[in-house]
């Protein structure tokens, strides 16, 4: 496991809880401040737990909602104590060669995408301003690129959509219903006989490596210290792209 701060706080958390139960990974990509990541990191865990112990420990695709959305109703509680003494905490959030082929495992809930464009559309019909593109980025509401998220209340729930927050997270309009949704895609592999290893990572590292590029340096090198060399990779690569 290896972080690169890349802001003033770090924004981000990662978590691997390993059991009878199976083995959980947890990578969360925060915006907007260190508050929701933190919260996820500490209970999404305990509530797929809680969840599951209810069912035998047997986990299920509706397990994982139901956790996914008692840890969003738990931020949002924490969000509506806290939110007059810090009004910034309603716009945090937390959104896979040489003979090994890459198989990506999860898609990006990115509104620079057209599938996902495409369903922010449908699910908003009545507003032509649903997804914007800004300095050539779309985003939803022409704000921010993630189309799901544990967090963001103030795209959920409209009194958290007030003067008090910072102007450029500020909608212009009240919303009807919520703009982002906090249910996972969920996808299910079933581990064959010659998977190798899973990489976990955040968008950190997916704007700089190819899924293929990631597979060939886990692939080729000492799995002591890998995630680093990942890390490192994709810094050499930014830089010669910012060079370039």
């Amino acid at each position: 496991m290896a972080v690169v701060q890349a802001n003033q706080v770090l924004e981000d958390q990662s978590q691997i809880e390993s059991g009878s139960f199976g083995t959980f990974v947890g990578v969360y990509d925060g915006h907007g401040g260190p508050d929701v990541a933190r919260y996820v990191c500490d209970n999404l865990f305990r509530n797929l737990q809680a969840i599951s112990a209810e069912n035998y420990g047997v986990v299920t695709p509706e397990t994982i909602r139901n956790a996914f959305l008692l840890t969003e109703n738990g931020f949002t509680a924490l969000v509506s104590e806290s939110f007059n003494a810090r009004p910034s905490i309603a716009t945090a959030k937390v959104g896979n060669t040489g003979g090994v082929a890459a198989i990506q495992l999860s898609s990006e809930h990115n509104a620079n995408l057209e599938e996902v464009r495409h369903e922010l559309k449908t699910l908003h019909p009545n507003d032509p301003d649903i997804v914007a593109l800004k300095h050539g980025v779309w985003r939803v509401k022409g704000i921010i690129q993630v189309s799901r998220s544990i967090g963001d209340v103030y795209m959920k729930h409209a009194e958290y959509n007030t003067e008090q927050i910072a102007q450029k997270f500020r909608l212009p309009e009240a919303t009807a219903m919520p703009i982002l949704s906090a249910t996972p895609s969920i996808i299910t592999h079933d581990i064959q006989p010659n998977d190798c290893f899973l990489i976990f990572a955040s968008d950190g590292l997916w704007e700089h490596s190819s899924n293929e590029e990631a597979v060939e340096i886990v692939h080729s090198n000492p799995r002591s210290g890998i995630a680093k060399r990942l890390v490192k990779a994709a810094l050499q690569e930014a830089a010669r792209n910012e060079i370039f």
